[in-house]
């Protein structure tokens, strides 16, 4: 018995016609959309202050008015996170959507998540819970399931555990679905999509991601045939990788053992996913908090042909008698100039300034006043790519955990009956596992100074104020090799902005690969954009650029 389980959306603002290519593309059971990210929710926050009936992705509702009737004939079941902040309004509106259309279907939500009023000061506080309560919604015969903020895994765990009927403890079942929804919860992420060797196949229109689930929790990740992308060992991997750290993946119902994962490739763009074992929860959800930091502004000056520092300097001396006051002040040269350019954009660098502080007037007027009286009296062939403006709110994410008994998780279903959904049944504190024994080093030979991109891939992101690396190898001489030779410290080398930070690195033999964690390079998270690249989306990249010496035999 299998469930075919699909994905049509990884983030909000995803491609619009995922929902139906899924539908039209192959067989499915379910279809899952994952709509909500730690800035999504701030962003759906700051909705909410504007209009109390808003807070959930419009978007979703678009979408289904196309695709709502095909996914009744077809017998496929939607389920979604894009409730947000609001799942209750999103299922009245999918309700009211259903019968101007004429289309009999039942829609659920599920309830609990928002901890708002518990936490003074927060815009939005919701607590990650798992996918119970949609089991609960679908066992009841739910066409739509709407939820807010569960953990993006349990848009799978749910239907999962209602198809096959799963109890509470069967970790590795359920943390088998846990790792097939991490593989989906970023669609196109699974089929090429911002895959490091994006050139072994077409990513130029990567399909979406589908699971073929069994009962024992294992499964094969593929996608409809004739859709673009490709599936293989490599692009698996790297979604495991994305935005985790070490073996033991946490989450509200299980906690999935990512040591004892095993890939294997089951035919063209299939790959097998199995021996996964799960253990109990940890005893505490997660909580994302956001707030408003303050404000920011930025300008960003642009410096043409020679004397390029000369030039920054003076204009930085220029403008700090204004910035005085500002609480944080941040200045960037990026040096995308050449010399001898055969265009003026290539003979130009950026000088980047952002600045932060509570009082909006300190970053605003003060700040384009001071930069604009310069146009005709700063360096030669000032400009700037946009004038500042009034300085914009920004947000702050953090973590906190509360106990498993302390959230009100429930199934609401078509009819309003309201299913309590127990917190888990047994728990676990989360330990690290002992780091695991490395393969024997290669034998020494000849080496050549390259990128580390010739024999490793990489995929980074953010997870509030931290960011993970991972990365992996394609060989098992080329495992050997990156093994030892890729250290928490030789790590902090080839990335400078971490050498004052605590970086950890986790060992995953079973994927062949490394999992770097690196704590604070975010600062207050991706919507306090605390720097070039605020979610660390290219970080890994930029890893895999730097140049060490590798062994002649892997190039």
């Amino acid at each position: 018995m299998t469930l075919r389980i699909g994905n049509a959306s990884g983030f909000y603002g995803d491609r619009f016609d995922a929902m139906r290519e899924m539908l039209t593309g192959g067989e499915l059971d379910v279809l899952t959309g994952d709509y909500l990210a730690e800035l999504t929710m701030l962003i759906l926050g700051r909705d909410r202050l504007k209009d109390p009936g808003a807070g959930y992705a419009r978007t979703f509702l678009r979408q289904l008015e196309e695709c709502l009737g095909l996914a009744h004939e077809r017998g496929v079941r939607i389920v979604t996170n894009a409730g947000g902040l609001n799942p209750a309004g999103l299922a009245d509106a999918v309700r009211r959507l259903a019968d101007r259309l004429g289309i009999p279907v039942r829609v659920a939500h599920v309830a609990g998540d928002d901890l708002t009023a518990a936490h003074p000061g927060s815009l939005a506080a919701h607590a990650y819970l798992g996918g119970f309560g949609i089991t609960q919604c679908l066992r009841a015969g739910a066409d739509v399931v709407v939820t807010g903020r569960v953990t993006d895994a349990a848009l799978v765990t749910g239907p999962a555990a209602a198809h096959f009927g799963w109890s509470e403890t069967e970790y590795d079942r359920l943390a088998g679905a846990v790792v097939a929804g991490h593989v989906l919860e970023c669609g196109a992420q699974a089929t090429g999509g911002n895959y490091a060797f994006f050139r072994d196949g077409d990513a130029r229109r990567p399909g979406f991601p589908l699971a073929e689930l069994h009962e024992d929790g294992s499964c094969v990740i593929t996608k409809h045939p004739g859709t673009g992308g490709f599936v293989d060992i490599g692009t698996v991997t790297a979604q495991l990788l994305y935005e985790t750290a070490g073996a033991r993946y946490a989450g509200p119902d299980v906690t999935a053992r990512l040591d004892t994962v095993r890939l294997s490739q089951d035919g063209p763009d299939r790959v097998r996913i199995e021996g996964v074992r799960g253990e109990a929860p940890p005893p505490t959800l997660k909580v994302g908090l956001n707030r408003l930091g303050g404000f920011r502004n930025e300008v960003v000056l642009v410096l043409t042909g020679l004397d390029i520092e000369a030039k920054a300097a003076l204009v930085r001396e220029q403008l700090e008698p204004a910035l005085g006051k500002i609480a944080d002040v941040r200045w960037e040269l990026a040096r995308t100039d050449r010399p001898d350019a055969p265009t003026e954009e290539t003979a130009s660098a950026l000088l980047r300034l952002v600045v932060r502080d509570p009082d909006q007037g300190a970053v605003g007027r003060a700040l384009s006043g001071a930069a604009v009286e310069l146009a005709l009296a700063s360096y030669p062939g000032f400009h700037m790519l946009a004038p500042p403006g009034k300085g914009s709110p920004y947000g702050v994410f953090e973590d906190v955990y509360v106990p498993h008994g302390s959230v009100d998780h429930v199934a609401v279903l078509h009819e309003g009956r309201r299913i309590p959904v127990p917190p888990a049944h047994d728990t676990a504190v989360l330990d690290a596992v002992p780091q695991p024994s490395l393969p024997r080093p290669p034998e020494p030979g000849p080496t050549r100074r390259a990128p580390l991109g010739l024999v490793a891939g990489a995929r980074s992101g953010d997870k509030g104020g931290n960011a993970n690396v991972g990365v992996w190898a394609r060989t098992d001489d080329a495992w050997r090799w990156l093994a030892h030779e890729l250290t928490a410290d030789r790590f902090r080398e080839l990335i400078p902005e971490s050498r004052e930070l605590t970086v950890v690195r986790h060992v995953l033999p079973n994927l062949r690969a490394l999992n770097f964690v690196v704590e604070g390079i975010l600062g207050a998270g991706v919507a306090a954009q605390h720097r070039f690249d605020p979610q660390a989306k290219a970080l890994g990249e930029w890893l895999r650029s730097r140049h060490l010496e590798i062994p002649e035999a892997l190039l």
